[in-house]
C-alpha cells in the first residue's frame, strides 16, 4: 500500500501585487542578498542569509528569526529555509523547491515556490504560488506571509 502524500495535492496558496517597477529589478531582488533579507521575511520576522547562489541547482539558506514571538519550525522563535533553485528565467520567473527542517512531521516535506513577475502598465505584477505545502503551514498564516513578502517587496523596490 503506498501512503498517500503528506499535503494536499489541491491545495495552491497565492498572493500577488501589482509593483511600480520593471520586472527586471524584481527578479534582481533575488540575487542580492542584501535586498533579498530585506524584503522576503514576512512582517514579524527577520532574516539572515547563510547561502545564496542564484542558478539551478543552487542553494538557499535563510534563517528567520520570529520578532513578535511567534512559535518557529525549527526553534522556539525561528524557522531554517533551505531551498534549492529550480528555475531562473530572468526577468519573468524563479522556482524554488523549499524545505523546512523540524521535528514536527507536519512540517516535512518539499514546497514548490513559484514567483512570476509580469510587466503591466508602468510597472509588474508580481504572484508567488505554493505548492505541495506541508500540512502545518496554516493556509491563512502563509497567505498573510506571502502578502507581507510582496508589501515589503514593493516598499523596497518603489520610490519614495
Amino acid at each position: 500500500m503506498i501512503d498517500p502524500p503528506p499535503f494536499d495535492p489541491d491545495r495552491i496558496d497565492r498572493a500577488e501585487r501589482f509593483i511600480a517597477a520593471p520586472p527586471e529589478r524584481l527578479f534582481a531582488a533575488w540575487t542580492t542578498p542584501g535586498d533579498l533579507v530585506r524584503w522576503l521575511p514576512p512582517q514579524g520576522a527577520e532574516g539572515r542569509i547563510d547561502a545564496l547562489d542564484p542558478v539551478p541547482g543552487g542553494a538557499l539558506r535563510m534563517v528567520l528569526t520570529f520578532t513578535d514571538g511567534a512559535k518557529g519550525k525549527a526553534g522556539a522563535h525561528h524557522d531554517v529555509v533551505r531551498a534549492r533553485f529550480v528555475t531562473l528565467d530572468p526577468p519573468d520567473r524563479v522556482v524554488l523547491d523549499v524545505d523546512f527542517p523540524s521535528i514536527d512531521p507536519a512540517f516535512a516535506g518539499t514546497m514548490r515556490m513559484d514567483w512570476r513577475f509580469t510587466p503591466e502598465g508602468r510597472g509588474t505584477r508580481a504572484r508567488v504560488e505554493a505548492s505541495r505545502v506541508p500540512p502545518g503551514i496554516d493556509p491563512d498564516q502563509h497567505a498573510t506571509g506571502l502578502a507581507s513578502s510582496l508589501d515589503n517587496l514593493a516598499r523596497l523596490m518603489e520610490p519614495s
